[in-house]
């Protein structure tokens, strides 16, 4: 009984594989930028706001609103790397099955 091996086929998957890896490298590079700009942005645009507060009362209202929208931003921020993940697994497991065909 003998089995050839089709090593272009092999070949072709590996490459696939780190194609997939790569792009995804560089999306969550991407977004690791976006995030960082984000964050930034939310900082300066709060120390803003927090030059106005002139009672203890506004400063209590504000440290609340600032960390909800903090909060919120993160969780955005991490639902597009969880994305990311899930449509690189999506991909990679698609040519693992193709591969077994």
């Amino acid at each position: 009984m003998t089995n050839t091996v089709d090593f272009q086929k092999s070949f072709d998957a590996v490459q696939s594989l780190m194609n997939l890896q790569a792009a995804a490298i560089t999306k969550s590079i991407e977004q690791q930028k976006k995030s960082g700009e984000e964050l930034t942005s939310f900082f300066q645009s709060e120390a803003e706001k927090a030059k106005e507060l002139k009672t203890p009362e506004e400063l209590i209202k504000f440290n609340m609103e600032a960390n909800k929208a903090l909060f919120e931003l993160l969780k955005s921020q991490g639902e597009a790397f969880t994305s990311i993940a899930n449509e690189t697994r999506e991909a990679a497991m698609a040519e693992l099955q193709s591969m077994t065909k």
